[in-house]
């Protein structure tokens, strides 16, 4: 899979067929849709593409309250290429200049001079240009290009979408989300130094760099993490830590079961697979370590019934 940002009209694609949106998480309706747009492009002899926007329009518009973010670019640019789900990946900086480019110069400008796209594929509920004036009797008019409206994707009677894969995550209701979604869900990030209190209490954290201001989910979490060392069970905590911080920062600590050695630096992958409580604040330490020791022993016990059940 080929990525190209900022200007594409060197990337070498004589034509595409292509889909836009910002596939925030990669859920089943998105790879249902990409799949649908593979079989189009297969017919007519042309590779895929996906025009996407950094950062979420709306974390551009709504800059000092932003909504969660179920995956960073990185992550979601590693799930499409790992599961080869289309050839090549434009990502466009949602700027002012481009928040405000008008629904005809954005086909003008990007479909047809930029991305010299021939079957377009849409959501049925997409909107583009400023004022979100473009729909899909304006792609469906132009000449240049086909344009199919892809309909929802249902799972388990719901449509799939990055909105209720949020809304499941907030929920804690973990399984849910794993259904829309088609796997665990997981983020990942760099492990940075911290103030080391969970070593001092007997309980060693990698502190995860969150590049997000609000993640999708919060509380105490059963979790597998990979690791530059392979895989490791474990617990995490995602939130404020109200015990010992007083901040607004959000903070993704994990302790990682029989391990041993540093991780400062390395890349984690943290997946999320049950939920075990609410984050909670703590009148002293010693309440906060007999909690740890509790969380432990309930992910332990929970990651020994799945091995178990996969035997």
């Amino acid at each position: 899979m080929r990525v190209y940002t900022g200007s594409t009209r060197n990337a070498g694609l004589a034509a595409c067929a292509l889909t836009i949106g910002n596939f925030d998480g990669v859920h089943l309706g998105h790879q249902n849709m990409l799949a649908r747009l593979r079989a189009e492009a297969s017919a007519r002899g042309l590779p895929t593409a996906l025009l996407t926007f950094e950062p979420h329009p709306r974390e551009f518009f709504s800059r000092d309250d932003p909504p969660s973010r179920l995956s960073t670019l990185r992550d979601k640019l590693d799930f499409l290429a790992e599961q080869q789900l289309v050839d090549a990946v434009f990502v466009y900086r949602f700027n002012n200049a481009f928040s405000r480019m008008s629904a005809e110069a954005f086909v003008d400008q990007i479909l047809v001079g930029a991305l010299n796209t021939r079957y377009l594929l849409i959501g049925d509920d997409f909107q583009f240009g400023a004022k979100r004036q473009g729909n899909f009797e304006l792609l469906a008019s132009c000449p240049d290009f086909i344009t199919e409206a892809m309909p929802s994707v249902l799972v388990a009677g719901e449509r799939a979408s990055s909105t209720l894969v949020r809304e499941r995550l907030a929920a804690g209701d973990l399984a849910a989300a794993e259904r829309l979604l088609g796997r665990h869900y997981q983020l990942s990030g760099r492990v940075m130094h911290g103030k080391k209190l969970g070593r001092s209490l007997g309980f060693p954290t990698a502190n995860v760099h969150l590049p997000h201001r609000r993640p999708a989910l919060e509380g105490v979490f059963v979790v597998e993490v990979d690791t530059p060392e392979g895989r490791f069970g474990g617990v995490a905590s995602l939130g404020k830590n109200p015990t010992v911080d007083h901040g607004d920062e959000y903070k993704l600590e994990v302790h990682l079961f029989d391990f041993a050695g540093e991780l400062y630096g390395r890349r984690l992958k943290v997946r999320f697979l049950k939920k075990l409580r609410d984050e909670a604040r703590f009148e002293h330490l010693d309440a906060l370590v007999e909690q740890i020791e509790r969380d432990a022993a309930s992910a332990r016990s929970y990651l020994t019934s799945l091995q178990r059940e996969q035997a």
